[in-house]
């Protein structure tokens, strides 16, 4: 897998880019530009929480472009940037230079993925399977491990939104350049049914009662809604998309 950060030349579908767009109270969202994975282009997205003591959270940040962290500075004193698993990592080094007095919090395995792409990275604490003192009963978490792909998921109790990275993605087609829709489709990533990528689907396959525990505990949390970092997010019956999302695994 090879991950670069070369733009296109084209719009993504959810500008205006850059820019804070409120989710719930104290949730927001910034939509970025395309990545390249797996040679095929991904819009970005980042998940904005301000805690309760006025600390801001900032969950897969993205390119910091059109003034997007002084909107997120305005918001309060920026606290927590999150990497929530092994390849969301590409600009948190920019926002560590912009905000040192933040702490930093990786997932297992991002450490090693970074440096073998060549960029080192440090990190303050590592995340698991259990929110830390920092924002224990704010927001709740879980590691969904297959031993390939690691992720944590996160989920703002008072919003009732649930905060996910790849573990579900949800293209839309007409968002999408045309020449990949074939390979989304055999993906099972395309909106209306966007599920986990066929890749990581198999790479749980081992772990099948672990992956059904984290399913279980997403939808027992009762998300109104759903962020994804890449295509069509859920504003609404999140436990109905997730049910539907992991029919499989249920």
């Amino acid at each position: 897998m090879i991950v670069s950060l070369a733009a296109m030349n084209r719009p993504t579908g959810y500008e205006p880019l850059y820019t804070l767009k409120p989710v719930a109270p104290d949730v927001w969202i910034a939509d970025g530009g395309w990545i390249r994975f797996y040679g095929l282009p991904f819009p970005t997205r980042m998940t904005v929480v301000r805690m309760v003591d006025g600390g801001v959270w900032v969950h897969s940040p993205i390119a910091d472009q059109g003034g997007l962290a002084e909107q997120v500075e305005c918001l309060g004193p920026v606290r927590h940037l999150i990497a929530p698993n092994w390849i969301h990592y590409a600009w948190l080094p920019d926002w560590q230079r912009r905000f040192p007095e933040a702490e930093t919090w990786g997932s297992p395995g991002v450490v090693a993925r970074s440096g073998s792409r060549g960029v080192t990275l440090t990190f303050d604490h590592e995340l698991g399977d259990a929110a830390p003192h920092a924002w224990t009963g704010e927001i709740e978490q879980r590691l969904a491990d297959s031993g390939y792909h690691r992720e944590v998921v996160f989920f703002h109790r008072a919003s009732r939104t649930l905060i996910l990275a790849d573990l579900i993605e949800n293209f839309e087609r007409a968002r999408v350049p045309w020449w990949t829709r074939p390979l989304l489709r055999l993906g099972q990533v395309c909106d209306p049914d966007g599920r986990m990528p066929r890749d990581m689907a198999a790479s749980f396959r081992s772990r099948p009662g672990h992956l059904r525990n984290v399913v279980e505990t997403m939808i027992g949390w009762d998300p109104e809604r759903v962020i994804l970092a890449h295509g069509r997010w859920h504003d609404r019956d999140g436990t109905a998309e997730l049910r539907r999302a992991f029919r499989g695994v249920l």
